[in-house]
């Protein structure tokens, strides 16, 4: 679903070919809030075609390259997508971090490896709330509000993952994590 509705949104703003859909959805790093394959990019584009949802406009055509279909929201479309916008936003769903389930059992694994692990994951995460606050600045003069909270909301994400795995980092170099009784300290 996450697909047609970013299609559908982004067709809102503009009419476009799906090639350059996909270009927009890297521009602002979607492909970070949602899974993005090429493929399944131009299903969807067929798939609301056939339903209706949105219409092709134009057709560009070159000697040297395919042609391209340049499509446009159709009000079914924009109908469909209020929709799906409202039932996103009233969803409730618990977040499942891939680290959830082996942090809780990491106390039985070689420390050493983990301490390792876990550096690397927290360098990753430095790098990533870099590219986050760079990306939502570079892209404040060129999108709408409703797309710089997404863009700092994800910032927000990265920021606060780098300290959950530095928290954790620290009480593995500590030896910490068989340890009970005792609260996290939450202040560094």
């Amino acid at each position: 679903m996450s697909i047609k509705l970013a299609v559908l949104g982004l067709l809102l703003e503009r009419n476009m070919h799906p090639y350059e859909i996909t270009l927009v959805m890297k521009d602002r790093r979607m492909d970070k809030i949602m899974k993005l394959q090429m493929g399944s990019l131009y299903y969807a584009v067929d798939k609301m075609s056939q339903d209706g949802l949105i219409e092709a406009v134009e057709v560009i055509s070159s000697k040297d390259r395919p042609d391209k279909t340049i499509y446009s929201i159709t009000d079914k479309g924009k109908n469909i997508f209020e929709q799906l916008i409202l039932q996103q936003i009233k969803k409730n769903e618990p977040v499942f971090h891939p680290l959830y389930i082996p942090l809780a059992l990491s106390r039985y694994v070689d420390q050493g490896k983990l301490a390792e692990l876990l550096n690397e994951r927290v360098l990753k995460a430095e790098h990533d709330v870099n590219l986050a606050y760079q990306i939502y600045e570079e892209h404040i003069p060129l999108v709408p509000r409703s797309v710089l909270h997404v863009m700092y909301g994800r910032y927000e994400h990265c920021l606060t993952e780098l300290k959950w795995l530095k928290r954790l980092y620290a009480d593995v170099l500590a030896n910490k994590l068989s340890d009970t009784g005792t609260p996290l300290d939450t202040e560094a």
